[in-house]
């Protein structure tokens, strides 16, 4: 530990060992909390990062507010599955899901459910309790790392019934069921959601034996399989008798479940269990003692704490066996993770946990390395040994950096960075090939080129931290090099980072518009994302005053957004957003330029308004502890606004005193002083060896002009953006110095660089103009999206072609109606062949037409038809592809073409948008007339 500076807060490090009381600090964790708005968490069972999540499932619907199976809102449970997700955006989970009933057995979901209320609810740290009106049953749950505990109390005599639902809401894709004896089975489940590919088994015994009642599936001996797969098991109870009910998981195969079963599940002492779980609880929020007079206060900092503990997951079963990512079983000689919301969590909890948890940090690396071995790459969003690529960037290298930019031990550094510069330069997907050559993404490179471009640019400046203490060089040089990126996209007019297209700058730019160049936000969420070089950002946008304006500006803007709707953009200060990401280092800005009262004020804002103890006490979703690790670091007046640095910023804290307890025995304190000015706390790597900072680079030029597809002629202008030699080349012509706006006749690739006085050369911008293939017009007489009009209404005849990709912007959409449109020829004309070319993306709402029919006219009013074409891809089929659907025709004369789209309408049931009521799109890109 070293570096203090400007230091007026009171902060010292014990440097002698400390034996401190694990105190009950379980007994302030709400685990209703952000179970209610968009929160997303669960309030069942869980001990600290166990493989087990057993909670009650009121959400089978895949809605958005359901994603943790749970809504606080609800009334209704359909039973109690043990696996859940933490706060996410997407819907996987609900494995093995259990509910029992009185009476006839149902396997009807609607038969089986259960009213329930609040008020006879109880969650607290490892243990959930529920009373099930329906059936008057009372039930328990806790649990230890890999084995869940349910006590069923069936408050009447008569017929019980556990019914077991492998249908429950991930799409089941293999199911079994094994009749081990009348008190045991064993079962395997294969699901898909966004995680393609999930397995899970699990070992299940009944304190008393049931039998089978009713079953869905088929039946072969003791074996049950399918993949419609639900079974009753049904006894006799009297009325207060107890059915007592274990699960052991296991991610590799029955003979896991068996040995953690025989680890962790040999007991029937519910209540033993219970304060066992307590117990792990209060260890593990133990290492950060906070202390206030606010009740409230100590329950919203630990149930935060408590939530930044329940995911990763531990994956691994007892012996060290996991399943890793080439689906295969492996064996770890240390706790094997799952679940790595990397896009959130990199930004707060990760550095959090290089604070109190190395080990685990360490575990976690380890886990990234054996990924990598198995999947070729470092995980992104990895979700049950499964890749879903969800989000954006490479973010494993951030963790990965951090962890060695603090000097944490515990894994293969040379490992880490091998498997670091791989995941960045062996693969070509997701623009990342783009990036590479030319230095940023444009519109027409990728989606969400402007959150990828920057988002890429400090990945890859923390490969270059990692080199920097490995002392590789010319490593170093390369990654900081590509750090730079984001320059390519800062507009010095406009003052913000914003979107490239073809050469050019995005038009029209509004900065709050949410749109498909930013990964959930606009252009005032991503403007200040460049934490791997602020002093220059700063300079950027004009120095200390002009930045602190720009800041103001953003807290003070209006709230309201533009463009596409983008709920997780919620708890708006301004313009700042902190209900998702990319807004989560802002506020601590204004320390970069002297102003710590500015960071102290909006951090203490957002602490105050925007945390709560209450279900919707969490302004968005949880995130696998991101959002509560903001909480916890700024709360105790620290965060990390650059991960990989090795340092943190500090602010006021709202403790009257903070101990944070090290794994080392030494203790670190805060104590609130009023008046503070902030200091940077480093835990610099004291190995790093200093490398001469790299040289600038040259940044790329802009290619100007008024039309993408032109009729006779396009005049090209080109613009440097710093001072500089510009060169050009038209249709792979040798490059030649610019001098003066050029005029093109014919369809032309130009590229072009800037030379800047030290010779060096920029990255290339590429821009192509087309010359239009007719002089049509065209008259659309459906309402499209705003978002989605690529080219305007001219776009749909000017012979430009949109690919699989839409969202990088060259597609009209129309929701909700038939897409209808006369199209002018100018004048009469012999027409043979008639086309129209469509996109299905079926996860996205967008869904090819039923069918397309064309007319022709001569008078625009009286028009004949000339026939339609069927669509045949069905609604079902979830590739991203497009198809020209054409008629071809006698010849025939006529002036006008009229087109009619029929619109899917309505998302069927199965889709994940019908309990949105959602309306399919159509996406269509050209009409073709020959």
């Amino acid at each position: 530990m070293s570096k203090l500076y400007k230091i007026s807060l009171f902060l010292f490090l014990i440097s002698f060992s400390i034996v401190y009381s694990q105190k009950n600090y379980s007994q302030y964790v709400n685990p209703f909390i952000g179970t209610g708005g968009h929160g997303h968490t669960f309030p069942g069972a869980t001990v600290p990062f166990g493989m087990v999540q057993l909670s009650p499932d009121t959400r089978i619907d895949h809605s958005w507010d359901g994603c943790s199976g749970y809504h606080y809102s609800d009334s209704v449970i359909y039973g109690f599955s043990h696996t859940h997700l933490n706060g996410t955006g997407c819907t996987d989970y609900g494995d093995i899901m259990l509910m029992p009933t009185m009476g006839k057995p149902s396997l009807r979901d609607k038969d089986y459910s259960s009213k329930f209320s609040h008020t006879n609810e109880k969650a607290t740290a490892g243990y959930y309790e529920v009373l099930l009106d329906k059936f008057n049953i009372k039930a328990r749950l806790t649990t230890t790392t890999r084995v869940g505990y349910h006590e069923y109390t069936f408050n009447n005599d008569g017929a019980a019934n556990i019914i077991l639902d492998l249908n429950h809401r991930d799409r089941l894709l293999e199911g079994e069921v094994k009749i081990i004896d009348n008190k045991t089975i064993e079962v395997f489940r294969r699901s898909k959601n966004w995680a393609e590919n999930q397995h899970i088994f699990a070992r299940i015994e009944f304190s008393k034996p049931l039998e089978i009642s009713k079953l869905e599936g088929k039946k072969s001996g003791n074996t049950i399989s399918g993949k419609k797969l639900k079974i009753a098991f049904s006894g006799n109870v009297t009325k207060g008798e107890k059915i007592g009910v274990k699960v052991a998981l296991s991610l590799t195969g029955y003979e896991g479940t068996k040995k953690n079963m025989a680890a962790e599940g040999t007991s029937w002492d519910f209540e033993n269990i219970k304060a066992n779980a307590a117990k792990s609880w209060d260890k593990e929020l133990s290492k950060i003692e906070v202390t206030t007079n606010h009740k409230d206060q100590l329950t919203i900092f630990y149930t935060a704490l408590y939530h930044a503990f329940i995911q990763p997951n531990i994956a691994n079963d007892v012996d060290g066996k996991y399943r890793g990512r080439d689906n295969q079983i492996h064996t770890a000689n240390h706790n094997y993770y799952t679940v790595f919301s990397l896009w959130d969590t990199f930004r707060a909890y990760h550095p959090l946990m290089t604070l109190i948890d190395k080990k685990r940090t360490a575990d976690f690396i380890n886990t990234f390395i054996l990924q990598y071995e198995q999947g070729k790459r470092l995980p992104i969003w990895e979700l049950a040994s499964n890749e879903t690529f969800c989000m954006i960037g490479y973010h494993s290298v951030s963790v990965i950096a951090d962890a060695m930019a603090k000097g944490i031990k515990g894994f293969d550094y040379e490992k880490a960075f091998e498997a670091s510069k791989n995941s960045a330069n062996l693969f070509d997907d997701f623009g990342m090939k783009t990036y590479r050559e030319n230095g940023f993404l444009s519109v027409e490179d990728e989606h969400e080129n402007v959150s990828k471009t920057l988002e890429y640019s400090y990945d890859d400046w923390c490969i270059a931290q990692m080199a920097k203490i490995l002392n590789k060089n010319e490593d170093y040089e390369y990654f900081m090099k590509r750090s730079q990126g984001w320059k390519n996209l800062f507009d010095p007019e406009t003052k913000f980072i914003r979107p490239k297209k073809n050469g050019n700058w995005l038009e029209p730019f509004d900065p709050k518009e949410i749109n498909n160049n930013y990964t959930e936000g606009n252009g005032w969420h991503y403007t200040f994302f460049v934490p791997q070089d602020i002093p220059e950002m700063i300079e950027f946008y004009g120095g200390n005053d002009a930045f602190e304006k720009k800041l103001d500006q953003m807290f003070s803007e209006n709230s309201k957004t533009t463009g596409r709707e983008q709920i997780d953009v919620s708890g708006l200060i301004g313009q700042y957003a902190h209900g998702n990401e990319p807004s989560h280092h802002v506020a601590y800005l204004y320390n970069y330029i002297g102003k710590p009262e500015k960071t102290k004020e909006k951090v203490q804002y957002i602490l105050e308004n925007f945390y709560k103890n209450s279900p919707d006490g969490l302004i968005g979703n949880e995130d696998c502890g991101q959002m509560s690790s903001w909480y916890v670091l700024s709360s105790m007046g620290l965060y990390c606004v650059t991960p990989g640095s090795g340092e943190w910023q500090s602010t006021e804290p709202i403790f009257s005193e903070v101990k944070i307890n090290l794994e080392d025995g030494k203790t670190l304190i805060f104590k609130h002083k009023k008046d503070v000015d902030n200091w940077i706390y480093s835990m610099a790597n004291p190995e790093q060896k200093p490398i001469v900072k790299t040289k600038k680079n040259a940044l790329s030029p802009i290619i100007k002009f008024k039309n993408r597809s032109f009729i006779e002629k396009e005049e090209i202008s080109i613009k440097s953006l710093h001072d500089g030699k510009i060169f050009y080349s038209v249709n792979g012509s040798d490059f030649k110095k610019y001098k003066e706006p050029f005029i093109i006749t014919t369809t032309s690739e130009i590229r072009a660089y800037v030379e800047d006085n030290e010779q060096k050369k920029s990255s290339i911008s590429k821009a192509i103009a087309y010359k239009k293939p007719n002089h049509y017009s065209i008259d659309i007489k459906t309402q499209p999206s705003d978002l989605y009009f690529a080219g305007g209404k001219e776009g749909l005849v000017d012979g430009i072609l949109g690919d699989a990709n839409w969202k990088k912007g060259d597609w009209h959409g129309y929701q909700k109606n038939d897409f209808e449109a006369i199209v002018d020829l100018q004048s009469e004309k012999e027409i043979k062949t008639l086309a129209a070319d469509f996109l299905q993306d079926t996860r996205s709402w967008i869904l090819m037409p039923t069918k397309v029919t064309f007319y022709t006219s001569m008078d625009n009013k009286n028009f004949k038809k000339v026939g339609e074409v069927i669509n045949e891809i069905k609604p079902e089929d979830e590739n991203v592809q497009t198809q020209k659907l054409a008629l071809n025709i006698a010849p025939q004369k006529a002036r006008y073409v009229k087109v009619v789209a029929k619109n899917f309408g309505k998302l069927p049931e199965w889709h994940q948008g019908y309990p949105y009521q959602g309306e399919a799109y159509i996406f269509i890109s050209e009409i073709e007339i020959q």
